[in-house]
């Protein structure tokens, strides 16, 4: 399947896209990769491109990848057949990106972010499955929050909605077999949710050493 723009930049104005959730998601996506000490990152799918600005704020050295010229991307392509080199970035990385393709194609395009990447591999994606959060306050050892998986809990066909095809926890796309398939391009290091925003769920991903030599 050819890869095609799914939204015009409008899309990202501020009023319509930027909650406080997606806020909080833009603190982790800085905090994973950061915590990698890269020396250079790819940023796949850049939206309104506030991960890259804000990144670079902190030090980090972020070039972007899109289909749309419109959103001024350092490099214009699609994830599926990026026109870069192997092992040309420490960090690649995409926050809800590949649920925008058919599954068969984000597998590619998830492996083609793996042959780009040099250490490893970051993404987030659309978690369906819902969950009860807790926030306790404990005196003198700040607050505490966790999260519990609603019961009962039964996974819902998913309809292509003009954006995504596909989302985790949704029918067929359970997590415990996304996490199979992509871990088969590279190594699963850890997974979470995050807390404010529980719909985005994080992966960090390192790439074996037999291909980044």
């Amino acid at each position: 399947m050819k890869e095609q723009v799914q939204v015009d930049p409008d899309h990202y104005r501020f009023d319509r896209y930027m909650s406080q959730a997606r806020w909080n998601s833009v603190w982790h996506q800085i905090n994973e990769v950061q915590a990698l000490r890269p020396e250079n990152v790819l940023e796949v799918g850049p939206g309104a491109g506030v991960f890259q600005q804000a990144a670079r704020l902190y030090g980090l050295k972020v070039e972007t990848l899109d289909l749309d010229p419109a959103l001024n991307p350092d490099h214009v392509g699609g994830v599926t057949r990026m026109p870069l080199e192997d092992n040309a970035y420490d960090v690649v990385c995409a926050f809800q990106v590949l649920e925008h393709l058919p599954y068969e194609d984000s597998l590619r395009g998830f492996a083609e972010m793996n042959r780009v990447a040099r250490r490893f591999v970051v993404i987030s994606l659309p978690d369906a499955k819902k969950v009860w959060r807790f926030r306790i306050h404990v005196p003198r050892f700040a607050n505490r929050t966790f999260m519990i998986d609603k019961p009962f809990f039964k996974p819902r066909k998913h309809k292509f909605d003009g954006e995504h095809y596909w989302e985790l926890n949704k029918e067929g796309f359970d997590l415990a077999r996304v996490s199979k398939d992509l871990a088969a391009v590279c190594t699963l290091c850890h997974t979470f949710r995050v807390f404010e925003f529980p719909y985005h769920r994080f992966f960090l991903f390192e790439k074996r050493s037999s291909e980044s030599s």
